[in-house]
């Protein structure tokens, strides 16, 4: 069984105004799943007037009510973990294990906020002028918001979003994708269930210049908040800014990887391995890029190769299975023209560089060496199994190589040396920087990018700030 299929509008689930659909592929196999309806205009007008009309009573409810709802969403997520888990699966690709991992995160996304939305503190800030009485700074929710999420964490990233603005007091309208709708779709059953009010948050999905061109260009809308392509990101920026709205913008990458020589060449492999092929690769702070100093160089290669070799790649429902498919035909053309590209202009093919058999969107887990700094996949994102590797001399070298392109999303180094581990953290211009491992994101820290990655961060304190208002009030004597 997979995921009833509706858009969650003023408080009721529906199969919306049009007759319009859109097939959810299970790429495993290329099966149809279910049909998604299509929201048309009358939809969205219809969830712009419930978050307008709910959005004056949510922000007056009591910060430890909003907790209640959250936590108890979040506690509803974690009962039905395996059957959201199995869902995501079928339509996303990877493996069950990574699925009941990010619910259980997604979970926790909530939780963090529940808490994290009762200390939206404000301050008394002392008075230099003897006519005034007293001077405070207030935190006020921004109002309603439209977000958007893409297909590669359906779970994870609506629960940043839909956490951040409920734990703050705003309302909103939440796009996810329509090639994987179910993790956001049990987030939004969760949080009706925990008595969540009607209008409050509104699902819709469709086409994604329809619905987001109307609704930013809403009056209604207050705040803007997109994970996606840096592209489109540019493109749904320009919109917000004819209404001066507030935008967060969590964009694409090109993760690079500094690997120096005083590591275990073994050790670094291995975890490069897991962190590259986590989603088969379809990770926007997925490491992308791997520098590796001159001395062990070949031995990196090497170790990285035999590890990529044997990874079990399948069915994400399959006991074993470490990496599933990709999620859409799409992804298999643009992968394997990046490594056609990478070996026309002299890359070595290491391991693999084809799509593994002909049902589903497999390709195989990749690693090409000695690539030219002019290879397609040296400069664009690859979002899919692939590995460059090049070598590097020098630190200076190193770092302007990861430097060198305008994305700085993720960036990572592996080191056991304290003086170059400081060094190249603070040299890295990425947003978020992993020293020796992989793990960048917690609900508890911030996440997001600089430079063409974006602007703004989900997460941790700066998550909530991103969907409050700052207030300054001022107050003299009698008059």
């Amino acid at each position: 069984m997979y995921a009833e299929l509706q858009m969650l509008i003023d408080g009721a689930w529906t199969q919306g105004t049009g007759r319009r659909r859109e097939a959810v592929i299970n790429p495993a196999n290329e099966q149809i799943l279910g049909e998604l309806p299509v929201a048309e205009r009358p939809d969205l007008e219809a969830a712009l007037g419930a978050v307008a009309r709910a959005q004056a009573d949510w922000a007056a409810t009591l910060p430890k009510e909003r907790s209640r709802i959250l936590r108890g969403a979040a506690e509803i997520m974690r009962q039905r973990a395996d059957e959201i888990a199995r869902h995501m699966t079928l339509e996303q690709g990877k493996p069950l294990g990574e699925t009941k991992i990010e619910t259980a995160v997604s979970a926790d996304i909530l939780d963090w906020y529940a808490e994290e939305g009762k200390r939206a503190y404000g301050r008394v800030i002392p008075t230099s002028m003897p006519t005034i009485l007293n001077q405070m700074m207030v935190k006020e929710p921004v109002g309603p918001v439209a977000a958007f999420t893409p297909w590669n964490f359906p779970a994870v990233t609506p629960a940043r979003k839909i956490g951040g603005a409920l734990a703050a007091g705003c309302t909103l309208i939440i796009k996810p994708s329509e090639e994987t709708p179910a993790g956001a779709l049990a987030i939004a059953r969760a949080l009706e269930e925990a008595g969540l009010p009607k209008g409050v948050l509104n699902m819709v999905f469709g086409v994604p210049a329809e619905i987001s061109e109307f609704l930013i260009a809403s009056d209604i809308i207050k705040k803007v908040s997109f994970t996606g392509s840096v592209p489109v990101g540019k493109h749904l920026t320009r919109l917000a800014a004819d209404g001066m709205k507030r935008v967060t913008m969590e964009l694409g990458g090109h993760g690079p990887v500094i690997v120096f020589d005083d590591v275990d060449v073994d050790k670094a492999a291995a975890m490069s391995v897991a962190g590259k092929f986590r989603n088969a690769g379809q990770v926007c702070v997925s490491p992308t890029r791997f520098f590796v100093q001159e001395r062990i160089y070949g031995d990196f290669v090497e170790a990285f190769t035999e590890k990529a070799k044997a990874l079990k790649v399948g069915d994400g429902l399959e006991a074993g299975t470490e990496m599933g498919p990709l999620a859409n035909a799409r992804r298999l053309d643009a992968i394997d023209g990046l490594v056609r590209d990478a070996v026309g202009r002299g890359a070595t093919l290491k391991t693999g560089g084809e799509r593994i058999g002909n049902s589903g969107f497999f390709y195989a887990p990749t690693i090409l060496a000695d690539v030219p700094e002019d290879a397609k996949v040296m400069n664009d994102e690859p979002f899919g199994p692939v590995a460059p590797v090049v070598s590097f001399k020098t630190f200076d070298e190193a770092v302007h190589q990861a430097n060198r392109l305008p994305f700085g999303l993720a960036g990572y180094a592996f080191t056991n040396s304290a003086e170059t581990s400081a060094r190249v953290g603070a040299a890295l211009k990425t947003g978020l920087v992993g020293l020796n491992s992989f793990a960048i994101s917690m609900p508890e820290t911030p996440f997001g990018g600089v430079k063409e990655s974006g602007y703004g961060s989900e997460g941790g304190i700066e998550g909530l700030d991103a969907y409050l208002s700052t207030k300054f009030v001022t107050q003299s004597g009698a008059v």
